[in-house]
């Protein structure tokens, strides 16, 4: 059983998403491991991560704006706003999307689908260095 972990630091500026696939991949790929997961973990309560398309950039466009409805930043019942109006937002927003997710290692590469990406999904205005934990396990 092999194991290995990897911090990685991602800049976003301002709200977003942000793909990390190919830096996950690396990870995968010096880990060593053929068979097994990676875990990939964002450290924040104010960004999540999601496996969305990659392909069309007008998908993750929807997605933007979709949360922008589900979670408007000018609803006057706010009352976590110590750090803007977006205070509350990023964490509703993340509590509705993944701090984590797992993707199976095949033949030392991640199975994901043709048109899957693994996003760093930035909720707050501000630019940010984000901190995302890859943790590979297997064989």
């Amino acid at each position: 059983m092999k194991a290995h972990c990897e911090t990685i630091a991602i800049p976003t500026h301002g709200k977003g998403s942000y793909e990390i696939t190919d830096e996950v991949a690396r990870i995968v790929s010096e880990s060593g491991v053929r068979t097994g997961l990676v875990t990939v973990f964002m450290q924040h309560t104010s960004a999540s991560l999601v496996i969305y398309e990659n392909a069309d950039p007008s998908a993750r466009e929807d997605l933007h704006r979709y949360f922008e409805k589900l979670v408007p930043e000018d609803d006057p019942g706010w009352v976590h706003t110590l750090e803007g109006p977006d205070d509350t937002t990023s964490h509703l927003r993340m509590a509705l999307t993944r701090t984590s997710e797992t993707i199976p290692v095949q033949a030392g590469r991640m199975t994901l689908g043709t048109w899957q990406g693994i996003f760093v999904f930035e909720h707050r205005r501000a630019r940010h260095a984000r901190r995302v934990v890859a943790s590979v396990v297997g064989a």
